[in-house]
């Protein structure tokens, strides 16, 4: 059975995407170079990574991070799982500012851990990424988006192309010079040619997306 190493090389990435797509080519030596996440280089709980990932959705990155540190202190404890999360109830969670619908994605969460139905880290190693999607899209709170997040800045997966981010719809779409943004099947058409390296053409449609040709100006972002 194979294992799948986290990370890849981006150097050979890069020369892959430049020869492979022209009009990426441009933005590519226009922006430089893209570092690899650091995410790949650092050990990680997948449990309490989609933990976490549950309590930020639809929160600016401030509120969350208040909301995730009131949990570690009501815990005693700064990783989420299922032990730790046992030790807190669902009324504790409310004063914490999680919602009801979290609170419950939670629990669902540390049930299936509990009962042995979530992979762990070491099994992911030898499981395609469509595998691990399909592994944890069950839990409650938890949509193949938040799972691709995790192949691609903790996994390091190279072939991720999250086709209903808006971020990477918009990023294609200046790539292209287009009128509107592609459609996520049209766009898994267009990504076809990055593969196999679309988690680093991904990194790439991102900063195209948010790119502004004057760097004193900056562009909100919901997680600021």
């Amino acid at each position: 059975m194979p294992r799948y190493a986290r990370g890849f090389d981006v150097d050979h990435a890069l020369e892959h995407l430049q020869r492979s797509d022209r009009r990426l080519a441009l933005w590519i030596r226009r922006l430089g170079p893209l570092a690899a996440p650091e995410g790949w280089r650092k050990s990680f709980d997948p449990v309490d990574a989609l933990a976490r990932a549950i309590l930020f959705q639809q929160l600016s990155g401030k509120a969350a991070s208040t909301i995730v540190g009131r949990v570690e202190a009501a815990i005693g404890c700064s990783r989420l799982h299922a032990d730790t999360l046992g030790l807190i109830d669902d009324t504790a969670l409310r004063a914490c500012g999680v919602s009801g619908n979290k609170a419950l994605a939670l629990r669902d969460l540390a049930l299936r851990e509990a009962s042995g139905e979530l992979p762990s880290l070491r099994q992911m190693s030898v499981m395609h990424h469509e595998d691990i999607i399909n592994a944890w899209v069950p839990v409650r709170g938890i949509g193949r988006w938040t799972v691709e997040m995790m192949l691609m800045f903790r996994l390091g997966r190279p072939d991720i192309l999250p086709i209903d981010d808006l971020g990477i719809r918009k990023g294609a779409q200046r790539v292209d010079a287009a009128e509107v943004m592609p459609t996520p099947k049209a766009l898994a058409e267009r990504g076809e040619r990055w593969g196999p390296y679309r988690t680093y053409a991904s990194l790439y449609l991102w900063r195209i997306a948010d790119f502004i040709a004057d760097p004193k100006l900056r562009t909100n972002r919901s997680q600021d």
